[in-house]
């Protein structure tokens, strides 16, 4: 007959000045409680002091017209808007730049740190020098120096560059724009939902080759995936073709779409910049792959490409991924100096608004919340792609 054995109590957690934990928890909960005392304190006597010197204070001038104009703006505006509106043109500029410069750097510091391994010793010093090159120019020097190659070094309206129906001077950089009808949103929604399909076969493909050793053509796949669902979204929407075309008027290119010369100064600053880092975060990734695994894919008849791709890339994300979460982080914040070359992103609205407002805690701090939300909207977006990228032991 089988004796149950008896189930161990539990041992009760009391907080208690005499157990090691109960005075962790209570060290830790006076220490959160001073911070949150000594901010309060700030607080009051801040307000105290700006009320005594008849400075005025709150939110409540969010709601009020802001009366200047912007010079580049995605969201459509008069000079009756109020201060919420100008927030958000200076939001979404910093975001338009922020997205952009993100993807361009990724994939400039990947083909640059992967070239640092390459077999051709020219292009390994281009790669090598490059680095060492924009690593080491301070990054408001280089947005100043793009900005006097777009401003200066460009020619005038007048005699503006022109190949086809675009036009390159120090206006900027203007090209043709679809007219935009229901078919253009369509497309991108096909576009989105071909990537959706695209990851799916992706992520089978890759099982795939994990039990049998057959890579897929995964890459191909996608973009034939992405390209349907444009061009089916494109049809069903009625196949628009209407062009908006940008012709030379009395003082400036007009119509279709443009790039001011202060935009591109700060996307091609932030992205040679940024992609110097990234390129040796790429490098030092591939380095930490043992030798043994790249002889291990030659036996197994793959080429370099494949091996690159297939074997040490993948291996190599888990020392890839963290850094380069902080070269985002970098990035997205780095745009805040665009202020010096008058790109009107978040900082430079705010600065605007504390100039005619007088609110400079309230701008500052609308300022702090949205890159304090935008930092960790990366920094969870990386950890699920680092999660997922992890190596898992069977």
């Amino acid at each position: 007959m089988i004796e149950a054995r008896p189930v161990p109590a539990r041992k009760s957690r009391s907080v208690s000045w005499r157990s090691r934990e109960g005075r962790s928890l209570i060290y830790q909960l006076v220490a959160i409680a001073s911070v949150i005392a000594l901010i309060a304190l700030l607080v009051r006597n801040t307000l105290a002091n700006m009320k005594a010197r008849g400075i005025q204070s709150g939110y409540d001038f969010l709601n009020q017209p802001f009366g200047f104009d912007v010079s580049e703006t995605l969201i459509p505006y008069d000079m009756m808007s109020t201060y919420w509106t100008a927030f958000a043109i200076g939001m979404t500029n910093t975001l338009r730049v922020a997205v952009i410069g993100i993807v361009l750097a990724t994939l400039l510091g990947t083909l640059i740190g992967v070239g640092r391994f390459s077999t051709n010793l020219v292009l390994r010093k281009i790669c090598y020098a490059y680095v060492e090159f924009f690593r080491n120019v301070p990054i408001y020097l280089q947005l100043l120096i793009w900005y006097l190659v777009f401003t200066e070094m460009l020619p005038s309206f007048d005699d503006a560059w022109q190949q086809g129906h675009f036009f390159l001077s120090k206006s900027g950089v203007s090209f043709p724009w679809p007219v935009w009808e229901l078919g253009h949103t369509l497309a991108i929604v096909g576009l989105f939902a071909g990537l959706a399909a695209g990851w799916v076969f992706a992520r089978r493909a890759r099982r795939h080759f994990e039990l049998t050793g057959e890579p897929r053509p995964a890459l191909r796949v996608v973009l034939a995936l992405m390209l349907t669902g444009a061009v089916l979204g494109w049809l069903v929407g009625g196949a628009p073709t209407g062009w908006e075309l940008p012709a030379k008027g009395d003082f400036q290119v007009e119509g279709g779409a443009a790039l001011s010369p202060e935009f591109m100064a700060l996307l091609l600053g932030l992205v040679f910049y940024t992609a110097a880092f990234i390129a040796e975060v790429v490098r030092s990734g591939i380095a930490s792959v043992s030798l043994g695994q790249h002889e291990a894919a030659a036996s197994l008849g793959l080429s370099k490409h494949q091996s690159m791709r297939l074997v040490v890339l993948p291996q190599a994300l888990r020392v890839i991924i963290p850094p380069l979460t902080s070269q985002y982080l970098n990035l997205t914040k780095n745009s805040s100096l665009a202020v010096a070359i008058g790109y009107p992103e978040l900082v430079s609205i705010a600065n605007t608004t504390l100039n005619q407002t007088g609110r400079a805690i309230e701008a500052l701090s609308i300022v702090m919340l949205v890159y304090l939300t935008l930092s960790l909207l990366t920094s969870a977006l990386m950890n699920w792609f680092n999660a997922s990228a992890a190596i898992q032991e069977r």
